[in-house]
């Protein structure tokens, strides 16, 4: 059976810092992603997102964590096709008039492949220490299913080579009918890893969740089940608390999962005051996974 790796989407959400997850001598930021590490071997890097890290910051997260642990890092969102503000850009490729959201047509050619430059300079610093899982290519609920769609994808996932690329699709097109099996070989065609995700079904930007693993490795996201999920703000959206019962069935799924695959990381996203963390510890129990910490002491 493939490894099993277990973490959240993120170490360092306001919410989180307020729930007392974090013990009162974890002060910096340092202090906080090793008591993460000491708990889990698997995070999502959320603030790539938002904004292209810079090397000194991943070499830190590298300083923070011990051999073993690893970090899946999202694609900016002007990548993906995500309009980004113009305040997340830096300062020396903001464009100087226009407007305050940007995306890709808005910038000069040589701005965005220095965006890529430095996003990928970023990375090197986890991929030197082997602590790099996936570049997550995270694609607005709007990309849907089509030819232009997966040249579309193809592309971005070149520019992340040689390191390995998972995509989430967010559009019920891509799995609606015969389009399903048609995207599970377009990804495994093009060595992408399948997100699968468990979240609200029922909503334009709610696709089924299909456990195939299409490359290494598997990937698989728990966005929560809120009522909440068209109509309330971020915290409200991801606001779930997952029962033992859906734990337990989870842990079924995902040990057969693994059973095809050499590597199965599990982030979940329902990031509000320490929920995230609190399932994860207990599907990471259910699985009998160890965190980072304990596989180097072995």
């Amino acid at each position: 059976m493939g490894e099993i790796r277990v973490g959240t989407s993120s170490w360092a959400d306001r919410t989180l810092l307020r729930a007392g997850w974090y013990p009162r001598s974890a002060k910096t930021p340092a202090d906080r992603l090793a008591h993460y590490s000491r708990h889990f071997g698997l995070v999502e890097v959320d603030t790539s997102y938002y904004a292209v890290p810079v090397p000194e910051t991943t070499a830190g997260w590298v300083a923070a964590t011990p051999p073993g642990f690893t970090f899946d890092v999202k694609a900016f969102s002007l990548f993906t096709g995500h309009p980004t503000p113009v305040t997340m850009l830096p300062r020396d490729l903001r464009p100087a008039t226009g407007p305050t959201r940007v995306r890709r047509r808005d910038l000069p050619e040589e701005s965005y492949e220095e965006l890529w430059r430095r996003f990928r300079a970023a990375l090197q610093p986890l991929a030197a220490a082997d602590r790099l899982g996936v570049v997550l290519l995270q694609f607005p609920p709007w990309l849907v299913c089509g030819a232009a769609a997966r040249r579309r994808i193809v592309e971005l996932a070149r520019r992340c080579r040689p390191w390995r690329v998972a995509v989430e699709l967010r559009h019920g097109s891509w799995f609606d009918g015969e389009a399903a099996a048609e995207t599970v070989t377009f990804l495994a065609d093009h060595d992408l890893s399948m997100v699968c995700v468990d979240m609200p079904q029922g909503h334009p930007s709610s696709v089924p969740p299909i456990m195939v693993a299409t490359a290494e490795p598997g990937l698989v996201r728990f966005h929560g089940h809120s009522p909440h999920w068209a109509d309330g703000g971020k915290e409200d959206r991801f606001r779930y608390a997952y029962s033992d019962g859906e734990l337990r069935r989870w842990a079924d799924l995902l040990t057969d999962l693994a059973g095809v695959t050499g590597e199965l990381h599990v982030l979940f996203n329902n990031c509000c005051e320490g929920q995230a963390q609190r399932d994860a510890g207990r599907l990471a129990d259910l699985l009998g996974v160890t965190p980072a910490t304990e596989r180097a002491e072995v």
